[in-house]
C-alpha cells in the first residue's frame, strides 16, 4: 500500500533555493506568512537561530511545564486544545491550553502527579492521569475528578477505552471492577490497536530492556520481540508490527540510533532508517514521517525524517541538555510538532508548523 509522503512530496518539489543543506539534512522552509498570535495566554513567537523557522513557545519558562509521555494523545484537533502539566499553582497539576486563544485552565488537583501519564480519552472530553498509585479521570473544563483504579504504577488507554496497566509488576487489563492478569515482570505496556493483545517492556539493566507481546486470547505465552538498548516503541499502522529505536555502535565506537521494525509473525527484525542520533522519536498518524530529537551536542535539533526515502530536515533547535525529555510529537492531523525544552529556563512547551511539509491527515 502506497504511503502519503507530503503535501508537496516533501523534498522533491521544493525549489532548491529554499533549502539549506547541512550534510544529509535539509533545513525546512518557513511559511511566507505567520498568523497573528492570540492576545491572551503565554504564546510567544521565536525565530529559530539554526533554521530561521518560526517556533511558538506555548508556556512561560518562569514555570515548569511538561508534555505527556510518548504515544499518549494530548492534542484535540476538534476542541483545539493541548494537555500538559505545570507547577504554576505551587505543585504539579494537569492543565489544558486553548490553541486558539492561549487561555489556560486547570483540569484537576493532584498530589503526586505522574505528568507523563496525562492523556485524553477517546471522546476527547476527559483527561486521565496517574496521581500516586491512582488512575483519575476528569472532565475537561469542569475540574471534578473521579478515581478509576488504584494500586497502579503505569497505564495506557486502548482505542476502545479499555485500560491496560502495570500493577505489582504485572500487565493487567481492567475488566469490570477488577483486573485480569496478562503477563509478569513488566514496567510498561502499550495496547495493540485492534485490541487483540498488548506490547510490554521488561528492564534487563539500566540501559537494556526487552519488548514482549502477549495476546488476550490466553492461548499462548508472551513472545519476545526485541532485546538490547531499545526504547520508544510504537505500533505501526498495520497493527501487527512495532517501530522502535535501537542504539548501535559503529566501527569508530560512536553510539548511533536506528529505527527498527519487528512483526509478531516471528520474522527477523527489520532496519527501517538511520537517524541523527535520535534520543527519542515519534511517527505521524500514518507512520510515513518521523520526528526526532537529536542528542548530538553539536546539533541539538528537532528533525523531520521521511520513512521512504530516508531523508532528514532540521525543523529547529531544541538546545536541551536533556534530549531524552524533548519528546517531539505530531498533532493528530500532522500539521504541527510539539516538543519540550528547558533551554530558556524551566522546561517549557514549544510548537513548530509542518503543514507545508507533511501531508495533513484527516481526524475524526
Amino acid at each position: 500500500m502506497a504511503r502519503k509522503l507530503t503535501r508537496r512530496a516533501l523534498l522533491g518539489v521544493i525549489p532548491i533555493g529554499l533549502l539549506a543543506q547541512t550534510g544529509n539534512r535539509t533545513t525546512a522552509p518557513t511559511p511566507k506568512k505567520a498568523k497573528p498570535l492570540p492576545s491572551v495566554g503565554e504564546f510567544t513567537r521565536i525565530t529559530d537561530g539554526v533554521t530561521e523557522n518560526l517556533v511558538v513557545r506555548l508556556t512561560s519558562p518562569a514555570f515548569t511545564s511538561h508534555l505527556t509521555g510518548l504515544g499518549n494523545q494530548f492534542v484535540s484537533v476538534r476542541e483545539r486544545l493541548l494537555l500538559f502539566s505545570t507547577n504554576r499553582t505551587g505543585h504539579m497539576a494537569p492543565f489544558q491550553v486553548d490553541l486558539r486563544n492561549g487561555a489556560l485552565r486547570q483540569i484537576a488537583e493532584a498530589e503526586k502527579l505522574d505528568y507523563r501519564s496525562l492523556c485524553l480519552d477517546r471522546s476527547q472530553k476527559a483527561a486521565y492521569f496517574l496521581d500516586g498509585d491512582r488512575i483519575h479521570s476528569a472532565a475537561l473544563g469542569k475540574g471534578n475528578k473521579q478515581t478509576v483504579a488504584e494500586g497502579v504504577t503505569w497505564f495506557r488507554l486502548a482505542s476502545d477505552g479499555a485500560i491496560f496497566a502495570i500493577q505489582q509488576g504485572k500487565v493487567v487489563l481492567r475488566e469490570g471492577s477488577g483486573w485480569r492478569p496478562l503477563a509478569e515482570e513488566a514496567v510498561a505496556c502499550w495496547p495493540q490497536p485492534n485490541g487483540a493483545g498488548c506490547l510490554f517492556a521488561r528492564n534487563l539493566n539500566e540501559h537494556e530492556r526487552q519488548f514482549w507481546y502477549v495476546a488476550l486470547n490466553g492461548s499462548s505465552k508472551p513472545v519476545l520481540l526485541a532485546s538490547g538498548r531499545i526504547r520508544d516503541p510504537y505500533w505501526d499502522t498495520d497493527g501487527v508490527s512495532i517501530l522502535f529505536l535501537r542504539d548501535v555502535t559503529n566501527a569508530t565506537g560512536v553510539v548511533l540510533a536506528e529505527i527498527e521494525g519487528k512483526g509478531l509473525n516471528g520474522e527477523p527484525e527489520v532496519f527501517v532508517s538511520a537517524t541523527s542520533q535520535f534520543a527519542t522519536f515519534a511517527p505521524n498518524g500514518d507512520a510515513s514521517v518521523f520526528v526526532g530529537a537529536s542528542r548530538s551536542r553539536a546539533q541539538p535539533t528537532v528533525v523531520l525524517q521521511l520513512r521512504t526515502p530516508s531523508r532528514e530536515m532540521t525543523l529547529c533547535e531544541h538546545a536541551s541538555k536533556h534530549p531524552d525529555d524533548v519528546l517531539p510529537s505530531f498533532s493528530p492531523d500532522s500539521r504541527r510538532v510539539y516538543f519540550e525544552s528547558e533551554h530558556e529556563g524551566n522546561p517549557a512547551i514549544y510548537s513548530v508548523s509542518v503543514e507545508y511539509l507533511v501531508e495533513p491527515l484527516a481526524t475524526g
